[in-house]
């Protein structure tokens, strides 16, 4: 008995084809087109994901580095002191701390670094 496939094969391509929405020209229309495009987004999507870790870090250096700068050190005596005390904060959260609160920023280090 012959299977033509109909059903399965055209909702295979129904979700290529959703998820290729909003791609300029044949991009979104042409499924083979939209193949090759939803595998390029994915990779994109999968190599993104590990920029956007990098990109977050390196904001938080350097915002880091300007209110420790307002504090009269730089962001590597800071991040030296942070480490070898028993101070437990992340980049993140000191980052958050100089840009939304600079007295309790300047608390920590005047806790960490000797004066």
């Amino acid at each position: 008995m012959r299977v033509k496939r109909g059903f399965k094969a055209r909702r295979r391509r129904n979700k290529v084809l959703d998820r290729a929405k909003g791609a300029r020209g044949s991009n979104s229309r042409c499924y083979s087109v939209a193949v090759e495009k939803n595998d390029r987004a994915l990779a994109y999507a999968y190599r993104d994901r590990k920029v956007k870790k990098r990109e977050f870090r390196k904001l938080w250096t350097i915002r880091i580095n300007a209110a420790a700068r307002q504090c009269g050190t730089t962001y590597s005596r800071l991040m030296g002191a942070i480490n070898k005390s028993a101070f437990e904060c992340d980049r993140k959260i000191l980052a958050d701390l100089a840009v939304h609160d600079i007295n309790g920023f300047k608390a920590i280090v005047s806790k960490v670094l000797p004066a």
